[in-house]
């Protein structure tokens, strides 16, 4: 059979256009898609921005809409952080009352510090100079209207991995020392009240460091006996609200872990909290250990974490509200009644080194199942 003009030709092009794919294969290097990642466990109407970066081996284990921006809300006190610090000298001496404030903001997230410096150092002045000074690609300051909202800077989780890499690999010792040693010090709650476990602490074992973020939540997000509120306009986006966790985790900072989501507005503060769990519990994070233990589901507000089994024991905080918790094992202790329920048995919580009633916990048996006794 004869090949038409038309035939003859498509061969004679195919076969250059394949020549020419194996000479630029051979010649040129070959730059890997931005894996998206397969592994995560994304709830329904969440929308998350993931970058799990291993500094052992150079690459990144997880990404998922790595550029994509979010409103920073607490991360940004990152950048606040190191500008403040920036050109400080070789000896970076901070007066105590500079460095107490410091401590504050990046161990407890508080944000009248940030609001300090923001307000001191020139507001979105500082988010400019260390996007030129990191060479950061997806982060501005915060959108018109909004110039003392420091919060509302966009940040996107490839950013923040630049962030965490320049604190680790470039930075002056003191202030990789200022900024990892104080994240790695991260109190439970912040000073708004606002419970900081969840993410990265809640899903690995230390050492880790973390700073987190948390945006739209009214004052619903209480820790301890505090009703303080993190005071905000009108969220960047204006419909959702906003939880981050950002961080390292593993032996020598091994992974930079940073992870962004946006949540439904009708989301609580608890079940925002469960859902970023659930998200970083999913991924590929090298260096990291998961906790023992079973979660579990809980119900009712204002439930106390307490020292021991019985209702005197001390106080050490109580959880958000729906929250899903690790318990690692449980023990008879004080009957507690909550009609029409009674129940003797306690689960301990060892993310925060107490115990809370079983009643609490959404399971059909006064006692859990395939749960240890302590």
């Amino acid at each position: 059979m004869h090949m038409s003009v038309r035939s003859r030709l498509a061969a004679v092009i195919g076969w250059f256009v394949l020549v020419a794919a194996l000479l630029g294969t051979a010649a040129a290097p070959v730059r890997a898609a931005v894996p998206q990642t397969a592994s995560s466990d994304v709830p329904p109407g969440v929308t998350a921005g993931i970058a799990i970066y291993d500094r052992q081996t150079g690459t990144f284990s997880e990404q998922l809409n790595p550029h994509l921006q979010f409103r920073a809300a607490s991360v940004v006190k990152l950048l606040i952080a190191l500008d403040h610090v920036w050109n400080r000298g070789p000896d970076y001496n901070l007066p105590a009352d500079d460095r107490s404030r410091l401590d504050a903001m990046l161990r407890s997230s508080d944000d009248a510090a940030a609001s300090h410096y923001w307000s001191q150092n020139g507001g979105s002045a500082i988010v400019g100079r260390m996007v030129s000074r990191l060479g950061l690609t997806d982060t501005a300051g915060p959108p018109a209207g909004y110039p003392g909202y420091w919060g509302y800077t966009a940040l996107s989780a490839a950013d923040t991995v630049r962030i965490y890499r320049y604190i680790l690999d470039s930075a002056p010792a003191p202030v990789r020392d200022l900024v990892m040693d104080n994240l790695r010090q991260s109190t439970r709650c912040g000073t708004d009240g606002f419970d900081q476990r969840f993410g990265i602490p809640a899903s690995f074992e230390r050492p880790w460091a973390v700073k987190q973020g948390w945006s739209g939540f009214g004052s619903s997000g209480d820790c301890s006996n505090t009703t303080a509120a993190r005071t905000t306009a009108a969220d960047v986006d204006l419909t959702q609200r906003a939880l981050h966790s950002t961080g390292t985790v593993g032996t020598g900072d091994r992974s930079i872990v940073a992870v962004f989501t946006l949540q439904p507005q009708s989301t609580s503060f608890g079940a925002a909290y469960t859902n970023l769990n659930r998200l970083v519990r999913s991924l590929n994070v090298p260096g990291g250990i998961h906790p023992a233990g079973t979660w579990f589901g809980t119900w009712g507000s204002g439930v106390r974490v307490r020292a021991g089994t019985t209702t005197t024991s001390t106080v050490l905080t109580q959880l958000p509200a729906g929250v899903e918790v690790l318990i690692s094992c449980q023990e008879r202790g004080q009957e507690v009644e909550v009609p029409p329920y009674r129940n003797d048995w306690w689960a301990y919580l060892p993310l925060y080194g107490g115990y809370i009633t079983n009643i609490y916990v959404r399971s059909p048996d006064n006692k859990l199942p395939n749960v240890p006794t302590c």
